[in-house]
């Protein structure tokens, strides 16, 4: 079992930063491989990005590549998104997940999943 709680959303202008981070309890969580999701107002929860359990293979979507840096320490249990570069398109609710096998870009695929965190980006 795995439970995680994202962190470090808040309001920021265009332009800017925010670093969120995906903390889980449990201690298989470095065996884990966790990604990043986002869900727009009115739009489908979109893929953002991924990293493995061991850190050896990191994927972005496209919008973000670039501007985002995932990474991951697992004697803090933690998974850090690094955002810059902000645009307003980037305003959504942040989710983590994770999972002991699957690390593809489908939300429902990962079995333990966070309850959200927004950022809104004003321009």
């Amino acid at each position: 079992q795995v439970l995680l709680q994202e962190s470090g959303g808040g309001l920021v202008q265009a332009g800017g930063s925010l670093r969120l981070s995906c903390t889980a309890s449990g201690r298989s969580f470095s065996r884990n491989n966790i990604g990043w999701f986002r869900q727009a107002p009115g739009k489908e929860r979109e893929f953002v990005s991924v990293i493995t359990w061991a850190g050896g293979t990191i994927y972005y979507a496209d919008s973000v590549k670039g501007r985002f840096t995932i990474s991951r320490d697992n004697t803090k249990n933690t998974v850090t998104l690094q955002m810059n570069s902000l645009k307003s398109e980037d305003t959504a609710v942040y989710y983590c997940a994770a999972d002991p096998g699957y690390s593809g870009r489908a939300f429902s695929g990962y079995a333990y999943r966070g309850q959200g965190t927004q950022v809104t980006v004003s321009s």
